[in-house]
């Protein structure tokens, strides 16, 4: 294979997924796919070509296990090899928050890395591991331009009362507001329905995003108008274990009842709540 190619990531807390694309003109197409799991455990990388066919597969045990800039690194020697003539030409990331300022994908540079990372405490479950493999591919490839693109930025479109809580103003101004989430999700759906039914995407459309992260949104015209998720990804819909849409009163009363701290009530909503939290399963 001659020409460029790009690699997108989607890095969570236990694994990275990946797709390789060639870039042609006017369009991508892909070539393989495939995963690192077990982040921190006993690590096992495998690639599929677009058959589904096995390309490679490799698995470290803990003892042997290395680190995960590391495994980023295993990961674009692959690449190369796999690429014979080609070049990687670009790397482009699943980063969760935007926050108010990013509304579109943006170039990384040390300036854009600084300000997601003070994004953190606004997806503290997701956030930082989005941005392990930028930092990873920094030291490893420090030239290789690297793109972040972000589930917030869809919902940008939204009428100011669909993302305004009922805050007092300087709460607001800080940056207190509804994001919505799961949005590189919707703007795939949005696209992909303008190619199928026309019609129907013009109008009025309710999506579901389904997972053990979940949520809808309203499109009006392939925009996002309303989400249920808001503020962070633990608002909506109730979830594998995290709680969905919840009296703010029931963290008051955690605190002060049980005098749990900020961190163990977090973590009651983030990971022993939703279904299974009800099911207790």
């Amino acid at each position: 294979m001659t020409g460029r190619a790009a690699l997108s990531l989607n890095a969570g807390s236990s694994s990275v997924k990946f797709r390789l694309d060639a870039i042609e003109t006017g369009t991508t197409r892909r070539i393989a796919s495939g995963e690192i799991e077990k982040l921190g455990e006993a690590p096992h990388f495998f690639a599929h070509d677009t058959a589904g066919g096995k390309l490679a597969e490799r698995n470290w045990d803990d003892d042997t296990a290395p680190g995960y800039d590391a495994l980023i690194g295993f990961l674009l020697d692959w690449i190369d090899k796999h690429l014979g003539g080609a070049r990687l030409a670009v790397v482009g990331h699943r980063v969760v928050h935007g926050g108010a300022e990013f509304q579109r994908p943006v170039r990384m540079t040390k300036a854009v890395l600084a300000a997601l990372d003070a994004l953190t405490p606004l997806a503290p479950l997701h956030q930082g591991h989005n941005l392990a493999p930028i930092r990873a591919i920094n030291t490893a490839r420090p030239g290789l331009p690297q793109v972040a693109c972000f589930d917030t930025a869809f919902h940008h479109t939204q009428p100011l009362v669909a993302t305004q809580l009922a805050l007092p103003r300087r709460l607001t101004s800080h940056g207190v507001r509804r994001y919505g989430f799961h949005g590189l999700s919707y703007e795939y759906i949005a696209g992909e329905l303008r190619q199928v039914a026309p019609r129907l995407a013009a109008g009025r459309v309710i999506v579901a995003h389904l997972g053990n992260g979940a949520s809808l949104c309203a499109l009006h015209d392939g925009r996002s108008i309303d989400t249920t998720m808001g503020f962070t990804a633990l608002d909506g819909l109730v979830m594998g274990t995290r709680c969905g849409t919840l009296d703010p009163g029931v963290v008051i009363y955690l605190q002060r009842q049980y005098e749990l701290s900020a961190t163990e009530v977090e973590h009651i909503l983030y990971a022993e709540s939703g279904l299974l939290g009800v099911s207790g399963i």
